[in-house]
């Protein structure tokens, strides 16, 4: 049923960059806001109480890494930073992920977002090999729509794998340029619905421009993009190896670098953008580049906090993403709203953000950049993606401004939400989806993990030695080795 009413709205949100407040009732119909102010319900129409709660647009996750949920805490990479953080979690484990694995992880991300009140989820996939019999674009996909949550697949992957120290790490996997490209169109013939109401997108997204594809290739992905009528992602100066590495081989920071390849403009954004200078967060404004912010990823690897005030400020696109739960093991959209408002105003001061701000990131921020025109604000006409937040809990009383809460306290807890009016979250429960047995698969396929990991670490130790003194074990043999394990 997608038309109803929500009433007893004394706590509302727009979602828009002036922080408008709404009061009332919602009127829903046919899966769009019909009316917004003091309505009286009609004759049979549907109540949903929204008394003690905050109502504001679903939130809009637009970087995420749903296959690390079954990569938090990983003892490797608890205290590293990035470039060694990366190879000891994703590229270590990315061998290991068979389809099972992936559903479950899937689903684990999936539902904490949404009992957190996300509504749109952009998942950046970049791990595509021959090595897998299964799809991921196809499981990841097909989990989103078991789930009812608005789904964008940014499928990355590249024509060259990401080189590490550890010679014993599996190779990276990498496609020829044609095959890379054909594998999205296929994907994107099968998912891609570019409709307004759409629930169901995908974008181009090689994992990193820098490491992933040569130069050369850039503008050819940028216009098989625009050809197809696809958006453009990728990582960008996540942390200074990425500046450093396009002044070393270009001559240009990364954002200069990138405006001659064709991939600036309103139809890209990208994710971190933590070591951007002034002039290149100007440009980015003034070409329409949105910024996923990570705010809590960033932090946790040391990498240090994007300016997505300046950029916001400067009037350009802002998003908000809680990126990977293998490098921020509390991967939800309640978590990443406080940590951006308490983070910018920890190192740059009171002044650097409002929390109005914050809740325009996370809604109509992250519709614009995904390319969703008509979700992300509470208006009439607007399609009816909304959450409804519970505020009853202790840390919640006391509040002399209760609408702030799903960005000041830390967590939020969702009551009820709702895609295209069709609800995906009642009374703090996701309809159909058992808990405690995704817990236990979840506890399962984590341990196969572990000794997976072990089994490899074993192998490596047990071969004999080489005569170039590297390590004895590579690559090769780990996933000859992962192709023969029966895995249970």
């Amino acid at each position: 049923m997608t038309s109803f009413l929500i009433n007893n709205i004394d706590y509302g949100l727009t979602g828009t960059r002036e922080g408008e407040r709404l009061s009332g009732a919602i009127r829903v119909h046919d899966g769009r806001i019909a009316e917004i102010g003091h309505l009286q319900p009609l004759e049979g129409e549907r109540i949903v109480d929204a008394s003690g709660c905050v109502v504001t647009p679903g939130l809009v996750n637009t970087h995420h890494h749903l296959f690390q949920s079954v990569l938090k805490a990983v003892p490797e990479g608890m205290n590293a930073p990035l470039d060694d953080w990366l190879m000891n979690v994703p590229y270590s484990y990315w061998p290991r992920i068979d389809e099972e694995t992936l559903r479950v992880s899937a689903r684990i991300g999936l539902a904490e977002l949404l009992l957190t009140g996300t509504t749109t989820v952009c998942d950046h996939h970049y791990v595509y090999s021959d090595h897998y019999d299964y799809d991921p674009a196809d499981v990841l996909f097909e989990e989103a729509e078991a789930l009812g949550i608005r789904f964008v697949l940014a499928r990355g992957g590249g024509t060259k794998g990401r080189s590490f120290p550890d010679p014993s790490l599996p190779p990276s996997p990498s496609e020829p340029l044609d095959k890379f490209l054909a594998s999205i169109e296929r994907t994107a013939n099968r998912w891609h619905d570019p409709s307004p109401g759409s629930s169901r997108r995908v974008a181009v997204a090689p994992t990193t421009p820098t490491f992933n594809v040569d130069a050369g290739e850039l503008a050819d992905i940028a216009r098989f993009a625009r050809g197809k009528g696809l958006r453009l992602h990728s990582h960008l100066s996540e942390n200074r190896t990425y500046v450093d590495f396009t002044l070393a081989k270009y001559g240009k920071r990364p954002v200069d670098w990138l405006a001659e390849q064709q991939w600036l403009g309103p139809d890209v954004w990208f994710a971190h953008l933590v070591e951007c200078d002034r002039d290149e967060v100007r440009m980015l404004a003034e070409t329409g580049t949105g910024m996923a912010h990570c705010p809590q990823a960033n932090a946790r690897l040391g990498s240090g906090i994007a300016p997505a005030d300046i950029l916001h400020d400067l009037g350009g696109r802002v998003s908000l993403a809680v990126d990977g739960a293998g490098a921020n093991e509390a991967a939800d959209m309640g978590a990443a709203l406080y940590s951006a408002f308490a983070l910018h105003r920890a190192t740059k001061g009171v002044q650097a953000l409002q929390a109005e701000s914050l809740l325009n990131w996370a809604t109509e921020g992250g519709a614009k950049v995904l390319g969703f025109e008509e979700i992300g604000v509470l208006r009439p006409g607007m399609i009816a993606d909304i959450a409804v937040f519970d505020i009853s809990a202790p840390r919640n009383m006391g509040l002399h401004d209760p609408a702030l809460a799903p960005v000041l306290t830390g967590a939020a807890s969702l009551r009820h939400s709702f895609v295209g009016g069709q609800q995906i979250v009642q009374d703090g429960s996701i309809p159909g989806l058992d808990l405690a047995g995704l817990g236990s698969d979840a506890r399962r396929v984590t341990r196969q993990l572990i000794e997976r990991r072990k089994e490899m670490t074993a192998l490596s130790r047990a071969a004999p030695p080489r005569p170039d003194g590297k390590s004895p074990a590579s690559g090769r043999h780990i996933l000859m080795w992962s192709r023969s394990c029966q895995c249970p």
